[in-house]
């Protein structure tokens, strides 16, 4: 018998979110310890090689979905089977069941993520002053703006597509065979409410990555620390980032359980 089709709610699935992550920090801290400490040796690394490559900084995001794997698999395996059936300490291994995420993941957000490099290696580097009301108009910034347009266009449609399938990813991080394809047959008739919730935990999540790194970072310079400012900077902004994914990972989770009626051990039976 197929699952009776559920609505969801905006405000209960994002007030459960927050809720489920801020009543379970300390195993927060206690599984982001070294995906976290994985993700700032990555981003010291890249800025050692060269902070102002558009192509550093992709190759090092790139790399860095690596930990960011290894902790969200944990996490959603918290969130729906409990702390004792997590496994593997996240960043201590890497196992097939990461690598079924890791395939997933490409093919919920593969396109929007190429699309996006895409993007960013069109439009190049923007400066500053250019953006003035009285500068003159660059030909070469307005051809590579042009160029980009589509990309941007494809990019944002693309992602609002891959937003509305990627509570699947939680199926995956507990072992269940699971498709883009049933993301979208389970989620009829509530593609703008995960949409929804999913855009207000990522843009929340941006904002407080933002502050968690200018904060530190202005502190740390005040006190006289040169050098050592910028990696205050990206510690503090690395775990806010982390903290905002986990978020992220909770409400995927919960949109799991609720349109499938998933419970452990239990098929699921497409509606």
């Amino acid at each position: 018998m197929a699952p009776p089709r559920l609505k969801l709610s905006f405000g209960d699935t994002l007030s459960e979110s927050f809720r489920f992550f801020f009543g379970n920090l300390r195993p927060f801290f206690h599984l982001v310890t070294i995906p976290w400490i994985l993700s700032l040796v990555l981003r010291i690394a890249g800025s050692a090689v060269d902070e102002d490559s558009l192509l550093t900084v992709l190759v090092e995001k790139l790399l860095d979905i690596v930990p960011t794997v290894m902790f969200l698999v944990a996490w959603m395996r918290f969130t729906l089977v409990g702390p004792h059936k997590i496994g593997r300490l996240p960043g201590l291994g890497w196992s097939a069941r990461e690598t079924a995420f890791l395939v997933h993941l490409l093919k919920v957000g593969g396109i929007t993520f190429l699309l996006l490099g895409a993007f960013v290696m069109t439009i190049g580097t923007i400066d500053p002053g250019m953006l003035g009301g009285d500068a003159a108009i660059d030909p070469d910034l307005a051809r590579r703006e042009a160029l980009a347009a589509p990309f941007g266009t494809g990019f944002m449609i693309s992602a609002l597509l891959a937003l509305r399938v990627s509570f699947g990813l939680a199926a995956t991080a507990v072992d269940v065979p699971f498709a883009p394809r049933q993301s979208w047959v389970f989620s009829r008739g509530n593609g703008w409410v995960i949409v929804g919730v999913l855009f207000v935990i990522f843009f929340t999540g941006a904002i407080a990555t933002t502050i968690g790194a200018l904060l530190p970072l202005g502190l740390v310079r005040g006190l006289g620390a040169g050098s050592a400012a910028a990696i205050v900077a990206w510690t503090a902004a690395i775990l806010v980032s982390y903290a905002g994914a986990a978020v992220a990972a909770t409400a995927q989770a919960i949109i799991f359980r609720r349109l499938t009626g998933w419970r452990e051990d239990t098929p699921l039976t497409t509606p």
